[in-house]
């Protein structure tokens, strides 16, 4: 579900599609992180669907293991995994100074290492090649050549178009990669563009197994957990991906405040990632739909009265000590790094807090811990109780659902569908959904699998 990597094979180039971190169990994740499934002087490209962390925050771990070839992303993107990247460095660090203390006071812990430091991610930056969307196709190694579309799922995102000749084996294929998928009609993009003239689909699949609420339902839902806590002078513990996520909860929360929906306490932006990723939102009107530009040029999409952007440690320790209410976004969104651990060790015993899960958490991370309400979760190496109330709002998800993953399929209509990027209970429906719909070339690959997508002319 987690840890992106698609390895494009053929007699003359070798391109890796995205470069993710896994999450999860924390010393599983940390052996998969720091071991690569590819041959490094073999690889002609890198390319990169969008920024988040799962697709592109084992970057700099291919860059350190020496990697010096091109990137390829859209300028966004690019744009974006400068503060990613470089706040997935700093976390890492810290995590790991945080851990060594508490080894020093005689926790019984296995000291971590940092996958990568700064001047990794200052390597990586320098080698990314920002393409815009709908360009006409580059080439980025022999006999392939790509073009992005908007994938429509957070700032930046591309639907990866490749074209591929082999010549050895007589075979031409274009192929389309989803990366992750977004939905149609949210609040600050486009809708997903769907590609042409596409033999091969290689599509997530998170949600195949399940259809999202109205996004309307889930704000009312959001509205209606603040003013509960509220009125019982707790906190609202919102863990938030830095990228869009947070900027969309910004902009739903800016509303719901104008119209009074929920009560004027403090609300806490404690991510100073999620700032920075606003900035260069702003930067890129390009990629919004219409209604959102409009918002961001007037300059109220992301800022309103009663907005508190958290800065440096000590405000983010304050926020604790405050005994009233307050609604505090901080990241990680699935709970595995940041800022949001500090919150959730010092409120999730308190059941006056709520804690409201908008995104998807994976398996094995304490997100999923969270969202399955287990009596005791695991915080910096040291068991608390859960007494929180939690709440999951799954009609925030950026991802399509079910029915948003057939409708890009059928659209696309590809003779070869490829399912990845999701457990398998989701993608074992999704493919039995598709059969359903006439398509007969499935595959549901795991890791290391390989699958042969190249077809000579006239062999239909």
């Amino acid at each position: 579900m987690t840890g992106s990597k698609h390895l494009l094979v053929t007699s003359r180039a070798r391109v890796l599609l995205d470069c993710g971190l896994f999450q999860g169990h924390r010393a599983e994740s940390s052996r998969l992180n720091r071991t690569l499934p590819v041959e490094l002087g073999d690889l002609d490209a890198v390319v990169l669907s969008h920024a988040h962390l799962d697709h592109s925050g084992a970057l700099p771990v291919l860059v350190k293991h020496g990697y010096r070839g091109p990137i390829y992303t859209t300028p966004a993107t690019r744009d974006l995994c400068a503060p990613m990247l470089e706040d997935s460095a700093g976390i890492q660090e810290s995590d790991a100074r945080h851990i060594t203390k508490l080894i020093a006071r005689g926790v019984a812990l296995d000291p971590v290492e940092p996958l990568y430091t700064h001047d990794d991610v200052v390597a990586t930056l320098g080698l990314v090649i920002g393409v815009p969307y709908r360009r006409p196709p580059t080439t980025i190694a022999p006999g392939v050549t790509v073009m992005f579309l908007d994938a429509g799922h957070v700032l930046g995102s591309a639907i990866v178009v490749l074209d591929i000749e082999d010549v050895e084996r007589g075979a031409r294929v274009r192929l389309a990669f989803t990366g992750d998928l977004g939905r149609p009609g949210m609040p600050i993009l486009r809708d997903p563009e769907v590609a042409s003239n596409i033999d091969v689909l290689v599509t997530e699949s998170t949600y195949g197994d399940r259809l999202h609420p109205p996004i309307v339902q889930s704000h009312e839902a959001l509205a209606a957990a603040i003013t509960r806590t509220a009125a019982r002078g707790g906190k609202v513990i919102i863990p938030a991906f830095a990228l869009e996520r947070a900027q969309e909860l910004l902009l739903v929360l800016g509303q719901l405040r104008a119209r009074g929906a929920i009560p004027e306490i403090p609300i806490f932006v404690d991510s100073p990632l999620a700032t920075k990723v606003t900035d260069v939102f702003r930067l890129h009107p390009d990629c919004y739909g219409r209604d959102a530009f409009t918002l961001v040029n007037g300059g109220t999409a992301f800022e309103f009265p009663g907005l508190v952007h958290v800065t440096d440690v000590e405000q983010s320790k304050a926020i604790d000590l405050d005994p009233g209410p307050a609604v505090i976004l901080a990241g990680s969104g699935m709970c595995e790094g940041g800022r949001v651990l500090h919150h959730l060790r010092t409120f999730a015993e308190n059941p006056k807090t709520t804690i409201v899960l908008v995104g998807f958490q994976a398996e094995n991370t304490l997100g999923r811990r969270i969202a399955e309400r287990r009596p005791q979760i695991k915080i910096f190496g040291l068991m608390h109780e859960l007494h929180a109330d939690v709440i999951s709002l799954d009609g925030f998800s950026a991802h399509a659902d079910q029915a948003g993953l057939l409708a890009y399929a059928e659209a696309v209509h590809p003779r070869t569908v490829v399912l990845v990027h999701g457990e398998p209970p989701a993608q074992n429906a999704l493919a039995a959904k598709l059969r359903g719909r006439g398509f007969t070339d499935i595959h549901i690959p795991v890791a290391g699998d390989r699958v042969a997508i190249g077809r000579a002319p006239g062999q239909g």
